[in-house]
């Protein structure tokens, strides 16, 4: 009989599968392109980091090309600075995964309440690099806590823009941590200008967007899904 739970060491394992995944040697992969990371904030200087889903270009200006005032663009969707992140993720098309898993885990309320919340947001594809059957696992009613504990390890208190965190890794000699609203540590670097996060097990994810403006807060999009200590 197939066990409809998964223990928690099993999902810890699972989940700090697909975050090392994210430190593995880039393989070329001609038919996806790589993300690029934008920033609110134009450094002049530019420089391409090679990570295993692709390469994050780093120092380029947001929204090159958009009118002044125009809003930050997510998954083809305008994030409005008005609207809370659950609104404003709703619309964006390359984040519906997370959406889903903050509705089964009861955060909707939570992150639209006032906060403010920096948020490190995975895309579906993120999420779709996790172990196989581990996602609709997270996503059943008896994994609940499980699973908010995973999305909170995303959240941090405050509103830490892409200046904001950049200060606190210089100040940190290098490396900023962070405490989440799960509890656990995040690790904040930068590798060549572009933002790294490290959770607890070692799992690397890179900042693809930076500076995304919510009414409560602020969204960076992260390419992997980071995983904290679970049971």
């Amino acid at each position: 009989m197939i066990r409809a739970t998964i223990s928690a060491a099993a999902l810890t394992l699972s989940l700090a599968g697909a975050a090392h995944a994210q430190t593995a040697p880039a393989q070329p992969t001609p038919a996806r392109a790589a993300p690029t990371a934008t920033t609110g904030v134009q450094t002049g200087t530019t420089a391409t980091v090679n990570t295993p889903v692709g390469t994050v270009q780093t120092g380029a200006q947001a929204n090159t090309g958009a009118t002044a005032g125009a809003p930050v663009m997510v998954g083809g969707a305008p994030m409005l600075p008005t609207a809370t992140i659950v609104a404003n993720a709703s619309k964006a098309s390359n984040l519906t995964t997370l959406v889903k898993a903050v509705q089964a885990a009861d955060l909707t309320a939570t992150l639209s309440g006032p906060g403010p919340f920096t948020v490190f947001a995975p895309t579906d594809e993120a999420f779709g690099r996790l172990a196989p059957g581990t996602l609709d696992t997270l996503m059943k009613p008896e994994q609940k806590a499980t699973l908010a504990k995973l999305l909170t390890y995303h959240v941090v208190p405050g509103k830490l823009d892409a200046a904001a965190l950049k200060a606190q890794i210089e100040a940190g000699g290098g490396t900023a941590t962070l405490t989440t609203v799960e509890g656990q540590p995040l690790k904040a670097t930068l590798e060549n200008g572009a933002l790294v996060l490290t959770d607890v097990g070692g799992g690397k994810s890179y900042v693809t967007q930076y500076d995304v403006g919510q009414s409560n807060g602020v969204v960076h999009v992260v390419n992997g899904v980071l995983a904290p200590k679970l049971g």
